[in-house]
């Protein structure tokens, strides 16, 4: 019913750039928060950052003042720019939103297939 596409992950140097996008598309009323999670080799899922549908963000410490999310609702679409990229930033990155199905449907959240992004020191 809903689908998310990730793209723009990829290889990078230290201290490089990389920008992600997310596209929901599919049976789609209105969409709630959005974000941005990663999971490291060996390491749970973690929290990268997330935005509201009114654009308020929360980020991860670790990616405060380098990385930054941004939405276009009516495109559906969330994205991360990734500056100043750090070899532990190395994960697969996953993103999800908030999704109504209509207008008397609660909130289901739904995930991307994730997108690999490597740093090399």
């Amino acid at each position: 019913q809903v689908q998310l596409v990730e793209s723009g992950g990829g290889l990078v140097q230290a201290g490089g750039s990389l920008r992600l996008s997310c596209a929901a598309s599919g049976t789609i009323f209105s969409v709630s928060t959005m974000g941005w999670y990663r999971q490291a080799p060996g390491k749970q899922r973690e929290l990268v950052a997330t935005i509201t549908s009114g654009a308020a963000t929360n980020y991860a410490d670790s990616v405060k003042g380098r990385f930054t999310i941004s939405r276009d609702n009516a495109k559906n679409t969330v994205y991360l720019q990734m500056n100043s990229l750090k070899p532990e930033d190395t994960a697969v990155y996953y993103c999800n939103a908030d999704v109504a199905l209509n207008y008397r449907s609660i909130y289901y959240r739904y995930w991307g297939q994730g997108t690999q992004v490597t740093v090399s020191s």
